[in-house]
């Protein structure tokens, strides 16, 4: 592996090491990887935190100008791209409803369940995973198992930096509707993020389930319960209100961890 690392780094340096075949190879070898699951663009440590292979993500981005358009016939359907779909899931255990789609060099565990909805390249989807219908996974995300994304959710994708961290969702999280998490934030495992909750670097989280406000950017604590909300921000123009989203307790050890949106919110009273 760290041979496969150094010849990476090489081209990422120098990108006419592009046509050289061995170059060629290793690159198509680590897209492979990903494929399989034997690589990961992120993984957990064991204190809790992520570590970001910086070098796997690079090889995503010069897989790119490898590859040729080419035209994909699926039945009626045609495509034209440079990236193949994901194939063999029958081998794989994951159940895939048409027009589910899956890229080649994305990693679905076995027990993930694709509604018609997308994974792109370089992505990871734990056993158990729901990815509901129209759900989009984006480029090198990390989708814990037991998960569920709701219909109509956005997780965003990263390349570029390769330093950036991608979107993580940790275990047994349910993700409600239409919501959105992008620019490497991370949900920490049994957060319920309840619909319409859209979570950048610099939203805030407020956690406003004890005596004070406690605010958080760029991570959902563990078992938190969340809903949309706004906040009073002055401008020059005046003060208007911006968006949030809002910590209003804890998931409930008596919660099932299957336990539908809906039910997971009733403890705080909040109809979604």
């Amino acid at each position: 592996m760290n041979d496969l690392r150094q010849i990476i780094e090489a081209a990422w340096e120098d990108r006419s090491k592009l046509l050289e075949k061995p170059t060629q190879e290793a690159i198509h070898h680590i897209i492979g990887l990903l494929d399989s699951g034997r690589v990961r663009v992120a993984e957990p440590m064991e204190n809790g935190e992520w570590i970001v292979n910086e070098w796997v993500k690079k090889a995503v981005v010069l897989y790119f100008p490898l590859q040729q358009m080419q035209t994909i016939e699926v039945g009626p359907f045609e495509f034209h791209d440079k990236i193949p779909l994901k194939k063999n899931y029958a081998a794989q255990g994951v159940r895939v409803v048409p027009h589910a789609i899956a890229r080649y060099g994305s990693f679905l565990e076995r027990g993930v369940i694709m509604m018609p909805s997308y994974v792109n390249i370089g992505a990871w989807v734990g056993s158990g995973a729901m990815v509901d219908t129209w759900a989009t996974v984006g480029s090198c995300a990390q989708i814990g198992r037991n998960v569920h994304l709701s219909g109509g959710v956005g997780i965003g994708g990263v390349l570029e930096p390769p330093q950036a961290a991608p979107c993580i969702i940790e275990d047994e999280c349910f993700i409600g509707s239409r919501c959105i998490v992008v620019e490497g934030v991370r949900v920490e495992r049994e957060a319920v993020l309840g619909a319409n909750v859209v979570l950048t670097q610099s939203t805030h989280i407020i956690d406003v389930s004890g005596p004070e406000p406690v605010v958080h950017k760029g991570r959902v604590p563990a078992r938190s319960v969340v809903i949309p909300g706004s906040y009073s921000k002055t401008f020059p123009a005046g003060a208007y209100q911006v968006s949030c989203a809002l910590i209003i307790g804890k998931r409930q050890e008596s919660t099932d961890k299957k336990v539908s949106l809906n039910a997971a919110l009733r403890e705080y009273g909040v109809a979604v």
